[in-house]
């Protein structure tokens, strides 16, 4: 908005909320990058954040309330949920209000590499590599994140982080994709959740008095040159025998990734983790004089915290059991 054309609209938005709680508020923006309109998202309910391109005119815009639902005429909801997660999810008091999704198409160079000579550990310095994918996955749930909070949603299940190569070069989408869900009750959560887990296993876990947090994931990724030892274990004559190389380089990188997704679950404050996805990449690159590996891997999986402390959490986990 005028004069500056920055944040005018989400400082007279805040005024709004600060002076008059009561009215609703509908952001609209033309920008998916929503970093200084989280705080505003987060400060109650009657907000909502729509990107313009998502209004298709000026009635429909009128129709959506601040929550993200439209008036009173039927709507259909899309959902990934599967029928036992769909019934799970109701179980404990949440409905799907809709699919979600963020994305980013993001040019992954070789800006910044540090590549040594020597045959051993740290060859290659893959930071800004790992850098990228971070911000690549992190971009795609924070858009996906928005679209919920746009849909009064309290939480998102099931969600999938698919990353894929388009076309020539190094562009890379990163997807994220899942269900929104709500909570029936007059007590809703402070923050929104995330979870890789689908809704049958989240019904089970707060049955049992836990409930998701947000995902956590561990990248890590490492390269070392193959060794004198390791290409004659790799030789013709040496029969069945391990390669001490690429052992050594792939244990080392599933643990670092590992630690580094214990390491997010408990910047969120949670009480444990639950790993869902264990990935490894591997690849190889030389000639006959020097050979490098590379390694690759991922970790994903929700953090999760406790409510109940009780030996068993009330409800009954008999609605979510699969019929066989």
């Amino acid at each position: 908005m005028p004069p500056s054309h920055t944040t005018e609209g989400l400082d007279a938005a805040r005024v709004i909320r600060a002076e008059f709680p009561e009215i609703g508020i509908l952001v609209l923006s033309a920008h998916s990058d929503v970093e200084h309109a989280m705080e505003l998202l987060a400060s109650g309910h009657g907000i909502g954040y729509l990107l313009k391109s998502r209004i298709t005119d000026i009635e429909d815009c009128r129709r959506r309330r601040a929550s993200g639902w439209l008036d009173s005429r039927p709507q259909v909801r899309t959902s990934l949920l599967s029928v036992p997660g769909a019934v799970g999810i109701e179980s404990v008091g949440l409905t799907p209000v809709g699919e979600v999704m963020g994305c980013i198409v993001q040019q992954i160079g070789w800006t910044g590499y540090g590549v040594g000579v020597s045959y051993g550990l740290g060859a290659v310095n893959f930071q800004p590599y790992v850098a990228a994918l971070y911000h690549g996955y992190d971009t795609a749930l924070a858009r996906m994140i928005t679209e919920a909070t746009a849909m009064g949603a309290d939480g998102v299940v099931g969600v999938r982080l698919t990353r894929s190569h388009l076309g020539q070069g190094n562009a890379t989408e990163f997807v994220a994709l899942g269900t929104a869900v709500r909570a029936r009750s007059r007590h809703r959560p402070r923050d929104l959740f995330t979870a890789v887990l689908p809704g049958q296993d989240v019904a089970k876990l707060m049955h049992a008095g836990w409930v998701p947090a947000r995902i956590g994931i561990g990248i890590a990724v490492e390269a070392q040159y193959l060794d004198w030892r390791s290409r004659n274990q790799m030789s013709v004559m040496a029969g069945n025998a391990e390669v001490s190389g690429p052992t050594e380089l792939i244990t080392r990188v599933r643990h670092l990734a590992r630690d580094t997704f214990q390491r997010h679950a408990r910047d969120a404050r949670a009480d444990a983790a639950i790993v869902s996805d264990i990935q490894l990449r591997t690849w190889e690159q030389g000639d006959d004089n020097a050979t490098l590996l590379g390694a690759e891997s991922k970790v994903f999986g929700t953090a999760i915290s406790r409510f109940h402390s009780g030996r068993q959490a009330p409800g009954d986990s008999l609605t979510i059991m699969p019929l066989r």
